[in-house]
C-alpha cells in the first residue's frame, strides 16, 4: 500500500468513526474546539483592554466664571464620555469648562464589555461677599457735576456745527458725504446717551435733586434741539426710493453694513414721514412736552401717589405705606387684618389721587395721538404696533386666548386659598408668600449666589458679565423712599461705552426682588452683548424682544430654585412665580387694553376725569380677573401708579405678555439641547437689532408669533401649576 492509500485509509476510518458518535459528543465536540481556536486567537493576537492612561483639569481651583480644562488620554475604548453636560468626545482631548459650582466631571471609557470610570472635581470659589458692590460709583461717566455741564455745553455747540457742516452737502447727499454724516451721529449719540443716564439715573435716586432735574431738562431740551438741528437728514433720507437708496450704496461700499439701519429707521417709515422740516420741528417740541409729561409723572407716584400715609397695625405700631413698605407687609404679614388695613390705606389713596393723574394722563393721551395723526396713523396705538413690527391680529390674538383661558389660573387659586387656610381669596391675600415664616429674608448676598448658580448650563459669558456688573459698582440695590428714590426697578444699557449697564433696584430681601433682581441682569447681559459685538446703531430693538432675556432669567431661577432648595422654599417661589405668569399673561394685556380705551376716551372728551378712568380700569378688570377671588365693589384706581403707563413708548405692558410666551417657548427648547440652544441663543442677542425681531426669533429658533404660541404658553402654565401640586404632595 503507497502512501496515499494509507492517508486515504485514516480519512475513511475518521470519517467511520464520527459517523457512528452520538450527536450529544459530536455537539460536546465542535464546541470544544472552538473554545480552543479562540484561546488559541487570543494568545496570537490578544486584544487592547481599555485604558484611562490620564483625567485631570488645569486649573483644579477657579474662580466664579474662570475656566479650567478638562484632559485626558484613553486607550483601547470605542465609546468615550464625560459627564456632565459634554457628552461623547475622542479618546484624546481636552475641553473648556466653566462651572458655576464644584462640580465632579465623570470619565467613562468602554469597548466590548470592558468599562472604565475616572473622575476629577474641579472645585469653584464661592463668590466673595467682600467683593459686592450696592451702590452705583459713575465717576467714569463724569467724575462731576461741573464735567456734565461742560459736556452738555459742548454738545449744544457740536450739534450747531452738525447742522453747519452736513445741511449744504444734503443738498447734494452722495454715498461718502452720507456715511461721513452717519459715522458723525453716531459719535454725537454715543455723547448724549452718556449724559442722559448720568441725568436720568441719578434723578431716579432722588426725584427731588434740583440740580438732576435741571441736567435731566436739560438733556431732553438738548434732544429736542438736536433732532430740529438734523431735521434737514431726516426729511431727505425719509423721502428716497429704492433706486436712490441703492445708488447711494453703490458709491460707497462702507454704507452696506448700515442697510438694516436704514431700513429699520427710514425706508419702512416712507408712508409715514414728516414732509419738511417745519412738521420735524412741530413733531420734536412735542416730543420735549412728551418726555417732560413723563418725568412730572414719575415725580408725582413718588413723592405723592403711592405715599398714602400711616396705618395702625394690630400690635399698635404705626406703619408708613409707601411704594415699598405696601409690598413688603402684604407679601410677609400673617395677619391678615394688618394686610387688610394697608391695602385699603393705598386703595383709597389711589382713589383720591386719580384726577391729578387724570390729568396728566389726558394731556399724555393728546399728545401721543396727535404725533401719531401728523404721521399719518390712526392713532398712537397704530403707530406703536407698525414701529413694533407687529400687527392687531397678532395683538388680539393674543389677548382673545388669555382671556379664554384665564380659568387655567383657577387651580392655582383654589391652592393659594387652601395652603392660606382661607374660606375665600381677597386681593390682599394674592402677594403673600407661601412659607411657614413668610416674613423670610432674602438677603441680596445669598440672592447672587443663587442666580450665579442658576446660569450652571449657560454660556459662559452669562458669568463673566454678571460678575462685572455685581462686583463692579453699576448695581444701586436698595430702596430709599424717604430720600426720594424712585419705586421700581431697571436697567440702562451702556452700548457707548461697550461698559456694563446700570440697574436700579429697591431691593427688599422678597421672593420677588430676587427674581426682579435676576430678570434685570438679563438686561444688563443682554446690553453688554451687543455693545462689544455688533454696532452701536445695533445696539437696540423693540421692547418685547428686549424682555426676552430678562424674563428667560427668570426661568432659569426658578427651575434652579425647585431643584436645589428645600420643599417650603421651592413651593413659595413656584407659586410666587405662577402668580407672575398670572399677571404677564392676564394683567399687562389689561393694561396695554386700558390705555388704548382711555385714549379713546381721551380723544373724545378731551380732558377726563379720575372717576372716568377709573370705572374704565374696573370694566376691564372684570373681564380679565378671576371669578374666585372677591374684590372691592368700588371702582379702583389700580391705573395710577403704574409707571409704564406714562412712558413715551406708549402701550409698554403688553410686550411683557409676548416676550413671556416667546421665552416659554425658548426655555423648552433650552431644556432639550442646552448646548444648540446656548451658540444660538449668545447669537441671538449679541445681534442686537440687524434684522426685524420676527424674522431673528424665526431664524435663531423657528419662533413665530401667532396664536399658537399663547396657546403654547398657557399649556406650560397649566404644567407649571402640576408641577406646583405634585411638589406640595411630596
Amino acid at each position: 500500500m503507497d502512501e496515499k492509500d494509507n492517508k486515504k485509509s485514516v480519512l475513511d476510518h475518521v470519517r467511520t468513526s464520527w459517523s457512528s458518535l452520538p450527536k450529544a459528543i459530536k455537539l460536546f465536540a465542535i464546541i470544544l474546539c472552538i473554545a480552543i481556536v479562540a484561546i488559541a486567537l487570543k494568545v496570537m493576537y490578544p486584544a487592547s483592554a481599555v485604558g484611562i492612561n490620564f483625567f485631570d483639569a488645569d486649573p483644579e481651583i477657579i474662580k466664579p466664571g474662570e475656566l479650567s480644562v478638562l484632559s485626558w488620554d484613553v486607550s483601547g475604548a470605542t465609546n468615550v464620555s464625560i459627564e456632565p453636560d459634554i457628552g461623547a468626545v475622542n479618546s484624546k482631548g481636552s475641553f473648556s469648562v466653566s462651572p458655576y459650582e464644584t462640580t465632579t466631571y465623570k470619565l467613562m471609557a468602554s469597548s466590548k464589555g470592558d468599562k472604565k470610570i475616572a473622575t476629577f472635581t474641579v472645585k469653584v470659589e464661592e463668590l466673595d461677599p467682600e467683593k459686592i458692590t450696592t451702590e452705583w460709583n459713575d465717576s467714569y461717566l463724569f467724575k462731576s457735576k461741573d464735567d456734565a455741564l461742560k459736556k452738555l455745553e459742548m454738545l449744544k455747540e457740536r450739534s450747531k456745527e452738525i447742522n453747519t457742516t452736513f445741511r449744504p452737502e444734503f443738498e447734494n447727499l452722495s454715498g461718502i458725504i452720507l456715511l461721513d454724516y452717519l459715522e458723525t451721529e453716531k459719535e454725537f449719540s454715543k455723547s448724549i446717551e452718556v449724559l442722559y443716564i448720568y441725568a436720568y439715573t441719578q434723578q431716579s435716586k432722588n426725584v427731588n435733586d434740583q440740580f438732576f432735574n435741571s441736567l435731566l431738562a436739560e438733556s431732553q431740551d438738548l434732544l429736542t434741539e438736536h433732532n430740529k438741528a438734523t431735521a434737514f437728514a431726516t426729511v431727505k433720507l425719509s423721502s428716497l426710493n429704492k433706486d436712490e437708496w441703492e445708488r447711494l450704496f453703490s458709491e460707497e461700499p462702507g454704507l452696506e453694513m448700515y442697510r438694516p439701519f436704514f431700513e429699520a429707521n427710514y425706508m419702512r417709515f416712507i408712508e409715514h414721514r414728516p414732509v419738511d422740516e417745519a412738521q420735524v420741528v412741530y413733531l420734536a417740541e412735542i416730543g420735549n412736552q412728551r418726555m417732560k409729561l413723563e418725568t412730572e409723572a414719575l415725580s408725582k407716584i413718588t413723592n405723592e401717589v403711592t405715599m398714602a400715609g400711616n396705618i395702625t397695625l394690630e400690635s399698635g405700631e404705626e406703619f408708613q405705606v409707601n411704594s415699598q413698605s405696601y409690598y413688603t407687609l402684604l407679601s410677609t404679614d400673617q395677619n391678615r387684618e394688618n394686610r387688610k388695613k394697608c391695602y385699603d390705606k393705598l386703595f383709597y389713596h389711589l382713589i383720591s389721587e386719580s384726577d391729578s393723574m387724570a390729568s396728566l394722563y389726558s394731556e399724555k393721551a393728546r399728545l401721543d395721538d396727535l404725533v401719531a395723526r401728523e404721521l399719518k396713523y390712526r392713532d398712537s396705538y397704530e403707530s406703536r404696533l407698525y414701529s413694533l413690527y407687529l400687527t392687531k391680529d397678532q395683538v388680539e390674538d393674543m389677548n382673545t386666548v388669555f382671556k379664554e383661558r384665564k380659568d387655567v389660573f383657577e387651580d392655582y387659586n383654589e391652592f393659594r386659598r387652601r395652603k392660606l387656610g382661607l374660606e375665600t381669596l381677597r386681593p390682599y391675600d394674592l402677594s403673600l408668600q407661601l412659607e411657614d415664616q413668610p416674613g423670610k429674608n432674602y438677603t441680596y448676598t445669598d440672592a447672587l449666589q443663587d442666580i450665579q448658580k442658576s446660569y450652571s448650563k449657560m454660556d459662559p459669558s452669562f458669568n463673566e458679565i454678571f460678575l462685572k456688573m455685581v462686583t463692579g459698582n453699576f448695581i444701586d440695590v436698595y430702596p430709599d423712599p424717604d430720600h426720594g428714590k424712585q419705586p421700581g426697578g431697571y436697567c440702562y444699557g451702556l452700548s457707548a461705552l461697550k461698559s456694563p449697564s446700570l440697574i436700579f433696584m429697591n431691593y427688599n430681601g422678597l421672593i420677588g426682588d430676587q427674581k426682579t433682581l435676576t430678570h434685570e441682569l438679563g438686561h444688563g447681559i443682554h446690553f453688554y452683548l451687543m455693545g462689544n459685538f455688533t454696532d452701536y446703531f445695533y445696539c437696540s430693538g423693540q421692547i418685547y424682544e428686549m424682555e426676552i432675556p430678562s424674563t428667560f432669567n427668570e426661568e432659569l431661577f426658578v427651575d434652579y430654585i425647585i431643584e436645589n432648595s428645600d420643599k417650603e422654599t421651592a413651593v413659595a417661589v413656584l407659586a410666587d412665580h405662577i402668580g407672575e405668569y398670572q399677571s404677564y399673561f392676564i394683567g399687562q394685556p389689561m393694561i396695554t387694553e386700558f390705555e388704548y380705551k382711555a385714549h379713546q376716551l381721551c380723544s373724545e372728551k378731551g380732558n377726563v376725569s379720575g372717576a372716568e378712568l377709573n370705572a374704565l380700569w374696573t370694566g376691564l378688570a372684570k373681564e380679565y380677573r378671576s371669578k374666585s377671588i372677591e374684590y372691592y365693589t368700588e371702582d379702583s384706581a389700580g391705573w395710577a401708579d403704574i409707571n409704564h403707563i406714562y412712558f413715551t413708548d406708549n402701550y409698554y405692558t403688553f410686550n411683557y405678555a409676548i416676550s413671556k410666551a416667546i421665552t416659554l417657548s425658548l426655555f423648552k427648547q433650552y431644556k432639550e439641547d442646552p448646548k444648540t440652544f446656548n451658540e444660538n441663543y449668545i447669537t441671538y442677542l449679541s445681534e442686537g437689532s440687524v434684522m426685524p425681531p420676527e424674522e431673528k426669533l424665526k431664524k435663531y429658533f423657528g419662533i413665530e408669533i401667532n396664536r399658537q404660541l399663547f396657546e403654547d404658553a398657557m399649556d406650560i402654565v397649566e404644567l407649571r401649576i402640576q408641577e406646583l401640586k405634585k411638589l406640595e404632595s411630596t
